[in-house]
């Protein structure tokens, strides 16, 4: 059953959500503790926090590739009891099979749905068009830069039309400035229908020349949801010219003021845990 998708509806709302994992000598790990946290439809949020603090682990609840140990997760106002169907996941590393061409790996997200594969290419190439890719269709992902090959996975997410868009620093492995090409290419595909996106980055800047609203995660173990700030930047964005924005500074610098210590706080911990 397709979800209910309407103006102003919840497209992600986890409420008191505590993750723990059991670690290889029994004790219980609590990665995240009483998360709250909603994404409205055509909502773009950013999550930003120390290295190991349990963002990419909140995407994978939100993905229904973890189950919480307490707390509910609800998807457009349903309970979340499996895969996220409606959500669309954007990994860091690249997910593109070596063996097909560009349109191929993005073809194969409607193939798999009993699209006939006329029909598939045709979107496929519509779609690598979109990103700027419509002459490198027959090209193998080893032919292609770093940011050839996270277009080509862009593509490969949106031409299934996903109601959300989960995003795990896709960005990150790429040099800063074909992260801003990428950056303002997101936006303006994202911009064509308003997706609600949930997004994950280290970097603040990123976070909030990309979002609506930015929230901010404590170090972990227990990590919690420790601030949520909305940006005062209108729409449209350009990555680059948003940076130089008075507004843009001044959100930087109140957003820093707490994620610094929280940042020293996750250093200081990897590096106990190193020198263990």
């Amino acid at each position: 059953m397709q979800a209910d998708v309407t103006a102003g509806s919840t497209a992600v709302a986890l409420d008191d959500t505590t993750v723990a994992f059991r670690l290889a000598d029994a004790r219980i790990y609590t990665a995240v503790e009483r998360a709250r946290l909603s994404l409205e439809h055509g909502e773009f949020v950013a999550i930003v926090g120390p290295t190991g603090c349990g963002k990419s682990t909140l995407l994978n609840v939100a993905a229904g590739l973890l189950r919480p140990a307490s707390g509910t997760v609800r998807i457009f106002d349903r309970p979340l009891t499996g895969i996220n169907r409606e959500a669309g996941y954007l990994f860091q590393a690249d997910a593109l099979f070596p063996w097909k061409t560009a349109i191929d790996n993005v073809a194969i997200g409607l193939e798999i749905q009993g699209a006939p594969r006329a029909q598939a290419l045709e979107r496929a190439q519509g779609w690598l068009t979109a990103v700027g890719l419509g002459a490198f269709g027959n090209r193998y992902p080893h032919m292609l830069s770093g940011g050839q090959r996270k277009r080509v996975g862009l593509a490969q997410v949106l031409i299934r039309d996903p109601k959300i868009l989960l995003m795990d620093e896709p960005f990150g492995p790429l040099d800063a400035q074909t992260r801003q090409i990428m950056g303002n290419l997101l936006l303006e595909l994202w911009n064509a229908d308003r997706k609600a996106v949930l997004f994950v980055t280290h970097d603040l800047e990123e976070a909030i020349a990309l979002a609506d609203r930015v929230v901010i995660m404590s170090a972990g173990p227990s990590a919690r949801i420790i601030g949520d700030w909305r940006v005062p930047l209108a729409r449209p964005r350009d990555i680059l010219e948003v940076r130089m924005e008075k507004d843009f500074h001044a959100l930087h610098r109140e957003i820093w003021s707490v994620l610094k210590d929280e940042v020293m706080k996750g250093y200081a911990q990897s590096s106990q845990a190193g020198a263990a």
